[in-house]
């Protein structure tokens, strides 16, 4: 099955400004594995042109005896109003949401074109789109073991998380894991001493494994727990996207270890507020760099800037303006 729309894949899925980690790579294919109508199928994309995705998707072989195309109805029922014939046409839909394939990139370019600070990104980052979450509770958990921690240390830690507490998937091209439940993590002991006394003492501490921080979390275990707890009994996942964005954005932002840059990026690359500019010290710097002549702005003013100039261009606008910077060497000058 083909997608039409320009897109650099491995631009997108490696650019490392997400709410996810990359999927699994799979020969030329990036895989993982996507919900739909509570089935877990493998989704498999690629591409050999920037104007197309190819997709491919897989059941798990205990799913043999269900058809795709029960999947399909299954989901047209759960989603209530949308349309889909087919089952092609339902997984190439939930593909084009991840993938924000629906998004006008051409017209975009447009837009940057017209302001000479932003024009250079267009040729650094063609075919980047925004990446957007498989899963909402993923999207969480990621984002808040990314707060202070490089993309190789979380990504790996959610990979353990999945290892630890996920479902179990074979599949024809091999395993793969479940992103587990919150209210599954918010059961999960949350370092090595709580799961000491929880089996009585009868093994070694430094053997006690079954613990959040033994995913490398640090400090962050704790605030993982309790959002889980949050997200299991006070707080709908499935709502925040029905919000305006200030109640998203506040919402959000009264998980543990959610500030305001891990709020806007969960609203931003998770749900695709694209109004969301989330901003850190790099932003801050590329920001005040090409609009405020390198003056010393607050990354809460720099935050409103972006809101207020870029509007419902300003979340594309940061994921431009942080990759081009990277690429271009301008980061490298701003340090």
């Amino acid at each position: 099955m083909e997608l039409n729309s320009q897109i650099n894949l491995k631009l997108t899925q490696e650019s490392g400004q997400t709410s996810q980690a990359p999927w699994q790579v799979k020969g030329n294919s990036y895989c993982d594995v996507v919900e739909i109508a509570k089935t877990p199928i493998l989704i498999k994309v690629h591409q050999k042109d920037i104007s197309y995705l190819n997709l491919e998707y897989e059941l798990p072989r205990s799913n043999q005896n269900i058809s795709i195309d029960e999947v399909a109805i299954e989901r047209e029922i759960a989603i209530g109003n949308e349309i889909a014939i087919g089952n092609e046409v339902t997984i190439g839909n939930e593909v084009a949401r991840i993938f924000d394939l629906n998004f006008d990139l051409d017209k975009f370019y447009t837009y940057l074109a017209e302001d000479d600070k932003l024009e250079p990104a267009t040729r650094f980052c063609r075919g980047l789109r925004l990446f957007l979450a498989k899963d909402p509770f993923e999207c969480m958990v990621s984002s808040i073991a990314s707060a202070n921690n490089s993309i190789a240390r979380w990504t790996k830690s959610v990979a353990k998380i999945k290892e630890k507490w996920g479902e179990s998937l074979e599949f024809p091209s091999g395993r793969f894991y479940s992103f587990p439940r919150p209210s599954v993590l918010m059961s999960v002991y949350e370092d090595e001493f709580e799961e000491y006394e929880a089996i009585g003492r009868t093994m070694e501490i430094e053997c006690c494994r079954q613990n959040l921080k033994s995913c490398g979390l640090g400090y962050r275990a704790p605030y993982m727990k309790k959002a889980s707890e949050l997200l299991t009994l006070e707080i709908d996942l499935f709502e925040i996207p029905k919000m305006s964005y200030d109640e998203a954005f506040e919402t959000v932002k009264n998980l543990p270890g959610v500030g305001p840059k891990v709020a806007d990026c969960i609203l931003l690359y998770g749900y695709g507020f694209r109004e969301a500019f989330p901003s850190d010290v790099w932003i801050k710097r590329i920001v005040s760099h090409l609009y405020f002549d390198d003056k010393d702005i607050s990354v809460d003013k720099i935050r409103e800037f972006g809101m207020e100039k870029f509007g419902d261009y300003a979340g594309y606008v940061q994921l431009y303006l942080f990759h081009y910077a990277r690429k271009s060497g301008l980061m490298n000058k701003l340090k």
